[in-house]
């Protein structure tokens, strides 16, 4: 089998945790490799994604390192036997790049999604007339039909919060990124409206973080959402950034950026909290914000 030219973020995330569990041993890839029957060479390829591994080979590797996690054994061996098939690979021949198909493999494979926004809502929150005016504001020459296929593929990954087994999804959402006019008085309002209508979902979770706070994380400017996986070392925290990787990884930033998405949860407004058939709010919370601001909308 030839190797990947371009391998997708859960094969280069399999490979990157395998070379953590060795090197967190002290094993060089010459001697992990000759206990497991692979030359160096071979594991390398392993490790960068570039070709794939057996489950014996991933027990036997974790049983050479020492590691006695067996969910995470267990999930290292799924991530390996996925054929990273699903309704994003509809998208292969489409304008889409390779990171807009891992994230949507990524959601598919969490189990609680926690977003972070400055300036626009949060892509699953999206409504369709919103995305519309995002992408025409974004890429004025874009022509519609590929803006449509845009709109199409983040209205599918939406799918995601209504699903029968979906994952939590808690947004904090910064006061500003309601205040933006760019979209329009009348598409914003409707946006707005339809943040109301997400916040019924069970599994759904809206805040805004206002202007006015006694405290704010230092260091995240950034939007970002934190992918949480069954097992918490797979965790992902994608990061909206254009001049590097949007994928984190590491153990270290990964805690980093749960920590700021804890604290920003906290000196946020009260999640909006509906009785479940009308806008009356339960309590005092991000949803008269909300109200308020679409007086001005």
């Amino acid at each position: 089998m030839g190797l990947r030219g371009k391998p997708s973020q859960r094969q280069r995330r399999l490979g990157a945790e395998l070379r953590r569990m060795r090197e967190d041993v002290g094993l060089t890839a010459t001697k992990a490799g000759a206990e497991i029957g692979l030359s160096a060479a071979h594991l390398n390829h392993i490790e960068a994604g570039r070709t794939s591994i057996s489950p014996e080979k991933i027990r036997a590797l974790a049983a050479f390192c020492g590691c006695k996690q067996e969910r995470l054994i267990e999930s290292l061996i799924t991530m390996s036997q996925s054929n990273g098939r699903g309704w994003w690979s509809e998208y292969d021949r489409t304008p889409h790049n390779q990171a807009a198909r891992d994230l949507a493999e990524l959601e598919s494979m969490s189990v609680r999604l926690r977003a972070f926004q400055w300036v626009n809502v949060p892509g699953m929150l999206q409504s369709p007339e919103y995305m519309q005016a995002l992408f025409k504001a974004g890429h004025p020459d874009m022509p519609a039909e590929i803006r449509e296929q845009f709109v199409a593929f983040r209205l599918r990954r939406q799918r995601l919060l209504t699903d029968a087994k979906p994952p939590e999804y808690h947004a904090v959402i910064h006061e500003a990124a309601l205040r933006m006019q760019f979209v329009g008085r009348d598409v914003m309002r409707r946006q707005v409206e339809h943040l109301i209508e997400m916040a019924r979902l069970p599994n759904v979770r809206i805040q805004v973080l206002p202007f006015r706070t006694d405290a704010y994380p230092g260091g995240f400017g950034c939007s970002f959402v934190c992918y949480d996986a069954a097992v918490p070392e797979l965790s992902t925290v994608y990061v909206e950034h254009p001049a590097s990787t949007p994928f984190v990884t590491d153990q270290a930033n990964l805690a980093q950026f749960s920590e700021a998405f804890t604290q920003l949860s906290a000196v946020a407004l009260p999640p909006l909290a509906l009785d479940a058939r009308s806008n009356i709010p339960v309590r005092r919370d991000s949803l008269g914000l909300i109200q308020h601001l679409m007086y001005d909308l």
